[in-house]
């Protein structure tokens, strides 16, 4: 099973300081994000203090830009990174499309399928000069263009996030790699996952070894197994609070705090919503905890997925405590 990484940072320095260390360490790929930076000026930027791991948007909203605007930011990415590039795609909820994006929010799952269809036909094609028509819930009817620069790579691997059953399934019957929430566990992949994924997979006329499953595990490793608890707890909150991912929750047995922390949030009460997130519910949807407790969690994904992303807690905690969580992953999981 391989492990990636996402990369939180403070500033573009540090950001390629932290990035040439997990490269060291032996990660398969550093992801960025897009929330309080872009998703891809980051790759970028790691880009210049790397050689050889793969560098991926993780993720990337996928429609508050075109899909012609995506495809050449990817190819410029690619080319920019040596052909390392990975570009993770998601659609987002409906109220970060429509409040914060001003992105209309209409049939999602088929407008990400005619998107990557998109991105996927500029890639290959767009500085051959020919036509590339598609009419959908994301349409192009490109003529007259030619890309003047020759790509890196004609093929440009793209991962979905999903966590609903109907993305989930376009993942499996389109994507090279599905991408998980960064909350989850072992026994949500069994059941919710794997058999949406299997049914895409069977849709698109593909085998199990065509996608690479990729499950998050935010967590932060210390001595004190209770303190990394309670320093994820604030990231457990923040999710929490989205009405879309109450399922995710009563999944785990965890809907009575889920709608208690929305409560909260709809007052204002950020304190309130991390208190409410008990020891147990961030033992069971993260790996934090002590170095043996989180190498326990960590190793229930063995033979369920290909890949694990790791990554530090980031919502209602300080930076210190984020750039504490991110090292602990590093010397932990890392492979010097």
């Amino acid at each position: 099973m391989d492990l990636d990484l996402y990369i939180w940072s403070d500033s573009f320095p540090e950001l390629e300081q932290v990035a040439a260390s997990a490269e060291r360490a032996g990660f398969r790929t550093l992801w960025s994000a897009e929330l309080d930076r872009s998703a891809f000026i980051p790759v970028a930027v790691m880009a210049r203090a790397t050689s050889e791991i793969r560098l991926g948007t993780g993720i990337a909203w996928a429609f508050p830009r075109s899909p012609m605007v995506t495809a050449l930011t990817a190819l410029d990415l690619d080319e920019l990174c040596g052909g390392r590039l990975v570009l993770g795609l998601g659609s987002g909820v409906r109220r970060l499309n429509e409040a914060w994006l001003d992105v209309e929010w209409d049939r999602p799952v088929r407008r990400l399928d005619d998107t990557v269809r998109i991105v996927r036909a500029l890639v290959a094609g767009a500085h051959e000069g020919r036509p590339i028509r598609h009419d959908g819930a994301a349409s192009i009817d490109l003529r007259g263009y030619r890309r003047a620069f020759q790509p890196a790579r004609t093929e440009i691997p793209v991962y979905l996030a999903a966590v609903g059953e109907q993305m989930t399934r376009l993942a499996g019957r389109t994507a090279d790699g599905w991408l998980a929430h960064e909350l989850g566990s072992p026994e949500y992949v069994r059941q919710r996952i794997l058999p949406n994924v299997v049914n895409g997979l069977a849709q698109g006329g593909r085998e199990r070894r065509d996608i690479d499953l990729v499950a998050s595990a935010c967590g932060m490793v210390l001595p004190d197994g209770r303190e990394a608890l309670r320093n994820t707890a604030g990231l457990v909150a923040f999710y929490a609070s989205v009405k879309t991912y109450t399922g995710f929750f009563a999944f785990h047995g965890f809907e009575h705090e889920a709608l208690r922390i929305q409560a909260l949030f709809r007052q204002g009460d950020i304190r309130g919503m991390i208190g409410a997130v008990p020891d147990e519910m961030v033992d069971a949807l993260t790996v934090s905890g002590t170095p043996e407790r989180a190498r326990e969690k960590l190793a229930a994904y063995e033979g369920l997925v290909d890949t694990v992303k790791l990554s530090p807690p980031t919502h209602f905690v300080s930076k210190e405590v984020t750039r504490t969580a991110q090292q602990s992953l590093i010397d932990t999981f890392g492979v010097w």
